[in-house]
């Protein structure tokens, strides 16, 4: 099985007047936490995927749980793509959360996964 990591990134802005409107707000950030999605700036997150199929599956995760209210935009670009991406400012995070080392695979025969 052939492995191209993907990367979702997710982009939202959503009303926050509203006590009812800052509830649905924080929901939809916990969701994406638990979902594995790092914040990269305000309302700029993005999630490795192992693959076109998983980024699939995650966009269709994302359908179920949309508040509906606001902008949401998804992108979805490759590894090799978001590796280079350009900093004008700030430092590029280079935690392990925001790279593909964090996947480990089990076993030695990979066609079994």
């Amino acid at each position: 099985m052939s492995y191209r990591y993907m990367r979702l990134l997710l982009m939202f802005d959503m009303p926050t007047e509203t006590t009812l409107d800052r509830k649905v707000y924080r929901q939809f950030r916990k969701f994406l936490l638990s979902e594995g999605f790092i914040m990269h700036q305000f309302s700029v997150y993005s999630k490795l995927l192992l693959n076109g199929t998983a980024s699939q599956a995650m966009i269709e995760r994302l359908k179920k749980k949309n508040p509906n209210k606001g902008l949401i935009t998804l992108l979805t670009v490759t590894e090799k793509q978001f590796s280079r991406m350009v900093y004008l400012s700030g430092i590029k995070d280079t935690s392990v959360g925001n790279t593909d080392a964090r996947v480990v695979f089990l076993g030695d025969d990979y066609d079994e996964i």
